[in-house]
């Protein structure tokens, strides 16, 4: 039925299946005479097995969806991993979403391939309207396709910062819709910064006739990232909406999906891929839904916004013991952020050192933001970077609950956290005491002359 199973397959049934996608592929025909430049051979056994001998990758040269006749167990996989995929976007929240195809690029080479796609419908277009997202590889598939990017800063809305609609409108008339390419908005971000009002810049872009690009990157795991997109596209326009096969579904690093409401258009993208591509990260995933099943995705997914809660909590009590605070964005399904105020003040370099003693001590994907970075990615300087604003409030550490995450992490992670934050406390401590000897000591001998 070309959909996820309720219940995840074992692994045997699976390899059974995948073994009978093989015997398809001409290259594992007992008989096969190959005289091409391209027969699927392979030098090691040990590749072969690593890739159960689906050798010919996905596509043809002019398509990658399209069917290779003498790799029709690899472009039946392809056609199953896709209608597959597809399901589970449904079920993660987009209903009406009408076609996607995994591509083996991530997240940033996938944006500007729909740039590059949109490219020839609009011409003239030479600008993208993009609000601030500090992360480099989406500030530089825009640049990669050829593109200015036109930065519209965000608006500090008590803790978060929000998109600033009212700049984008007036850019749009400042610059003329018909010289933007698109605009390119984002769901999953580091928090402070919130989700894009996807509504109300899909109405704009409506308005206006400017095509809609989403950087959804994490955001199949979060049920508010999916209904922002479905809202979007229900009251305005969203062409397409690109997110992570990792960051979504615990694969390898290599590939993403590319989705949306229109399927011309989605097929439009496809076909502007030059050449066959990569079948690894469509086999990767395809094993993964297959043995987690609907009933397995939706565990995880419950279970992500349980840990969700929890971090939340033990890291509001963290914060409040430390004379912190835990940031209020209830806006950002997935990521928090808790203030640094109090390293900030005491050592301008403490915020960075606090980085590099979580990551010493086996803690990733804690990020330390501190106050005024600056930072150039392809000429452009952003003042601030890594905070989404030049001047953010205070310093303050991101943590993100995402897919997969488990209670222990949580736990150990806090724990290790509440250990370096002591030992900063106490090297301020004698720092200050050290300040006062020296101070004593001046004016003794000031006392003395």
């Amino acid at each position: 039925k070309g959909k996820c199973p309720e219940d995840g397959w074992d692994e045997s049934t699976i390899e059974l299946f995948l073994h009978e996608l093989a015997v398809m592929d001409s290259n594992n025909f007992l008989g096969n005479c190959g005289v091409g430049e391209r027969e699927g051979r392979v030098a090691s056994g040990l590749v072969a097995r690593r890739h159960y001998r689906l050798i010919h990758g996905i596509g043809r040269s002019g398509d990658i969806s399209a069917v290779q006749p003498k790799a029709a167990g690899s472009s039946l996989l392809n056609k199953l991993t896709n209608s597959v995929v597809l399901d589970i976007i449904k079920l993660a929240g987009v209903r009406t979403v009408a076609h996607c195809f995994v591509v083996p690029m991530a997240t940033g080479m996938s944006l500007t391939l729909c740039f590059l796609t949109l490219r020839h419908k609009r011409p003239k277009a030479k600008y993208i309207i993009w609000p601030r997202i500090d992360q480099k590889s989406c500030f530089k598939s825009m640049i990669t396709a050829g593109f200015e990017p036109v930065v519209i800063e965000n608006v500090l809305e008590g803790d978060e910062l929000r998109t600033d609609i009212e700049a984008v409108e007036a850019k749009i008339k400042a610059l003329g819709a018909e010289n933007i390419l698109c605009l390119h908005s984002t769901t999953s971000c580091f928090a402070p910064r919130v989700p894009d009002r996807l509504e109300e810049l899909s109405m704009i872009c409506a308005n206006y006739d400017i095509p809609h690009i989403v950087n959804n990157a994490y955001g199949v795991q979060s049920s508010k990232c999916m209904h922002l997109i479905q809202q979007g596209a229900r009251v305005g326009r969203i062409d397409a909406f690109v997110q992570s096969l990792d960051k979504n579904f615990m694969v390898p690093v290599g590939g993403a999906i590319i989705a949306g409401f229109n399927e011309s258009f989605i097929q439009e993208i496809s076909k502007m891929y030059p050449g066959r591509a990569s079948a690894s990260p469509s086999l990767d995933v395809l094993i993964t839904l297959l043995s987690l099943g609907t009933n397995g995705y939706k565990q995880l997914l419950k279970e992500r916004k349980e840990m969700f809660s929890y971090l939340s909590s033990e890291l509001k009590k963290l914060a409040d013991n430390h004379n912190e605070r835990l940031l209020d964005t209830p806006h950002n399904p997935i990521s928090l952020a808790m203030s640094l105020k109090n390293l900030d003040e005491n050592n301008d370099a403490a915020v960075t050192q606090l980085g590099s003693m979580l990551f010493t001590r086996q803690v990733s994907g804690a990020r330390v933001v501190p106050c005024g970075s600056v930072q150039t990615v392809n000429n452009y300087t952003f003042k601030g970077f890594m905070a989404h604003t030049n001047d953010y409030p205070c310093a303050y550490l991101n943590a993100a609950s995402a897919i997969g995450i488990k209670k222990q992490d949580v736990d150990v992670f806090l724990k290790r956290l509440d250990k370096c934050l002591k030992t900063f406390l106490k090297e301020a401590k004698k720092e200050e005491s050290v300040n006062e000897i020296s101070n004593s000591n001046t004016d003794t001998e000031q006392l003395e002359d």
